[in-house]
């Protein structure tokens, strides 16, 4: 799902994550809170996606915070919680 850049790190660039189940066993702070936002966002006659670039902005996230919300981007999708589509 993730594109490499030119230095071989991987990036999530133009993104978007779509909430898979809304559940929130053996969670961390970081991730609960992703998953409400993202149930938020969907109720009702909500997007089922939002972009990752708006989420870091809602969270108001930069430098060390920023890479620990993407890892834990990252450990939800491995949970299969979240689904990261790219664009």
């Amino acid at each position: 799902m993730r594109k490499k850049g030119n230095n071989g790190k991987k990036s999530f660039g133009r993104s978007i994550v779509v909430l898979i189940r809304n559940t929130t066993w053996r969670c961390g702070k970081l991730e609960r809170s992703i998953v409400k936002h993202l149930h938020r966002e969907t109720l009702g006659l909500g997007k089922p996606g939002t972009p990752i670039n708006e989420m870091l902005q809602d969270f108001r996230v930069s430098g060390k915070r920023k890479n620990e919300f993407m890892d834990a981007l990252k450990r939800l999708e491995r949970r299969n919680i979240i689904r990261i589509l790219k664009l």
